[in-house]
């Protein structure tokens, strides 16, 4: 079971006077409803923050932190954040297409019906993380440890999983056409329908060439 994002009672509504991005800026109870796009700063922390319809889109971040936090409706797409950290935090609706979290952890966190397209997670590690109903096509795992991470319904058309860790991972009715590092799949737990979807992509992968029965 996920732990759920612990905001506080009140949040202190963001100016881009008083809350615009800068490094090692320390952010505690803020709600973001502003748009704060194209910034570059480091070791920025999040503690107990709302984004609701924030834009952050083109950012820069390096090493950056969020903690129970929840984002939605915001736009993150481009976002770049390099080596940085999600604890206890959800996001719904948000636009990610583009993403890159290169290298960054994720652990207790959500992520609901987002459109995540392009989205690029190499060398992170997820513990506790779940898909719901996401538009993950193209998005990339590559040598990411998703061990016990969970997709609910997502859209990984084309995703990229090579040397990924995938241990335990369960994919449940989701769109699995064209993914590329089939053999990283070994120790997932796919659905019976799931794995049928695979199949033809599985056979590519292993060099099997399908023949049809009529010809």
């Amino acid at each position: 079971m996920i732990v759920t994002p612990d905001l506080p009672a009140e949040l202190e509504p963001a100016t881009v006077d008083e809350h615009d991005l800068a490094d090692e800026a320390l952010f505690r109870g803020v709600s973001f409803e502003i748009d704060l796009p194209d910034r570059e700063a480091e070791l920025v922390e999040f503690e107990g923050c709302r984004f609701h319809r924030a834009d952050l889109s083109g950012t820069a971040l390096t090493k950056a932190r969020f903690t129970d936090c929840v984002f939605d409706h915001a736009n993150l797409a481009n976002l770049h954040a390099d080596k940085s950290a999600m604890w206890r935090v959800r996001l719904t609706s948000c636009r990610l297409t583009g993403l890159q979290w290169g290298g960054g952890t994720l652990r207790e966190v959500t992520v609901a019906q987002c459109r995540a397209d392009l989205a690029g997670f190499r060398f992170s590690g997820f513990k506790h993380v779940r898909f719901e109903e996401c538009n993950l096509a193209r998005a990339d795992f590559q040598d990411a440890d998703l061990t016990g991470a969970e997709f609910h319904d997502c859209d990984l058309t084309g995703a990229q999983f090579s040397r990924a860790k995938l241990t335990g991972a369960r994919f449940r009715n989701c769109e699995l056409a064209g993914l590329g590092g089939i053999t990283s799949l070994a120790g997932a737990i796919l659905a019976g329908q799931d794995l049928v979807a695979l199949s033809y992509t599985l056979a590519a992968g292993l060099g099997i060439r399908l023949e049809d029965p009529t010809d």
